[in-house]
């Protein structure tokens, strides 16, 4: 770290980084402002080409899933590191995303998440531009499709996957919002799921007795609710959506709900799984118990929507190492941790991967009242910069 800080070009590189940090600023507020919904991405993700194209990079397209990509060439002709952030935000189609400023604030749905890291990841190529830097091995810069919700990594999957531009890369960094302190270098895995349950309806009074596909889908919920969830490490479980039913005098013909498992052991998904499959049957076969045999029952379908793999990359990992270093150097003592990040997949491929914050503050992510304070903004687009550097080399 000390070696590469004495260098000339480094240093003219953090000064460009340091000069243009309100130009900066003005492409993440921009970014933001354009609506990224899940499965929406393509307008920001038009922009994000004119703005890696103005920083200095060559080629830069979108691929057949929309993921912005621009190559940068190395000393050698090697695999590449990859600098990611993603284009995609939680938020549905028709949200507000103008940015207001608030005092020393801006606020706006994903002016952090990510809007931060894009706007980041375009510095880090200006400013390798402006100084001449060429690094050892190439350097691959990728804004990606679907992180969030719905998205389930489907942008990096296709990064990652057989053909895809990163398929055996030599890393990968992800620049997702804010912050200095962290470096996630824990996937925390994901399973979600949508559950069903139908049944034949009917009137409240004429068809009393018939299965009730919201009773069931209740008492499962409860149940759940009250499972001790395995520790060590955690299981977390979230029922996050459900509804049902047609009108208030209806026995209602279907109801469902959307649950969210994490943890960081593939072995608890698996048991979260196993108990949320045996719950519900049970809860069904309740509901069913006074159903005659020639009568319509009450049926569930569990769907898979969402896998996010679980993963881990190593702490005497070279990668890991120089973002601890960079993070130091920075002045401030870094915590590794664990999050659920585009870094999961390549980290679940066995691809060293980490995620740094961008610089700055931030808070309310994934909420309309989400907000972004640039102190020290530039420290942590420098401290990314020093990152590929000490991973990709100079000559």
């Amino acid at each position: 770290m000390s070696r590469l800080m004495e260098r000339a070009d480094v240093r003219a590189a953090n000064e460009q980084i340091s000069a243009t940090d309100d130009q900066t600023l003005a492409h993440q507020i921009d970014l933001t402002q354009i609506p990224a919904p899940p499965f929406g991405e393509e307008a920001r993700g038009r922009r994000m080409v004119e703005l890696l194209g103005e920083a200095g990079l060559r080629d830069v397209q979108q691929d057949s899933v929309g993921n912005v990509l621009a190559l940068r060439p190395g000393a050698e002709d090697r695999e590449p590191l990859v600098l990611s952030a993603h284009l995609d935000t939680v938020f549905p189609a028709g949200t507000d995303v103008t940015v207001h400023a608030d005092g020393d604030l801006l606020r706006a749905p994903g002016v952090s998440d990510d809007g931060r890291g894009l706007a980041a990841i375009v510095a880090v190529a200006r400013a390798l531009s402006q100084a001449d830097i060429t690094t050892r091995i190439p350097i691959l810069f990728a804004a990606t499709v679907g992180e969030e919700g719905s998205g389930d990594l489907r942008g990096v999957r296709h990064l990652f996957g057989t053909g895809g531009a990163a398929a055996s890369a030599a890393g990968f960094i992800s620049l997702d919002g804010a912050g200095m302190k962290y470096v996630v270098t824990r996937a925390l895995g994901a399973r979600r799921f949508r559950v069903v349950l139908r049944g034949p309806g009917g009137h409240s009074w004429i068809n009393y007795g018939a299965p009730n596909p919201i009773h069931a889908l209740g008492r499962a919920v409860g149940a759940l609710a009250a499972w001790p969830t395995p520790t060590d490490p955690a299981l977390s479980l979230t029922v996050a959506r459900w509804g049902g039913g047609t009108s208030v005098n209806a026995i209602p013909a279907e109801a469902w709900a959307e649950l969210d498992f994490r943890s960081e052991s593939v072995t608890h998904l698996d048991i979260g799984e196993e108990r949320l499959r045996a719950v519900l049957d049970r809860s069904v076969a309740e509901e069913n118990a006074g159903v005659g045999d020639q009568d319509p029952r009450l049926h569930v379908e569990v769907t898979v929507v969402g896998h996010r793999p679980a993963g881990v990359t190593a702490l005497d990992s070279p990668l890991v190492e120089a973002a601890l270093a960079a993070t130091r150097a920075s002045g401030v003592e870094p915590e590794v941790t664990a999050s659920s990040t585009d870094a999961n997949l390549p980290m679940s491929l066995g691809i060293p991967a980490i995620t740094l914050g961008a610089g700055g503050s931030a808070g309310a992510v994934h909420t309309t009242d989400e907000w972004y304070h640039n102190e020290n903004g530039s420290v942590g687009i420098q401290r990314a910069l020093h990152t590929v550097l000490l991973v990709a080399g100079l000559g």
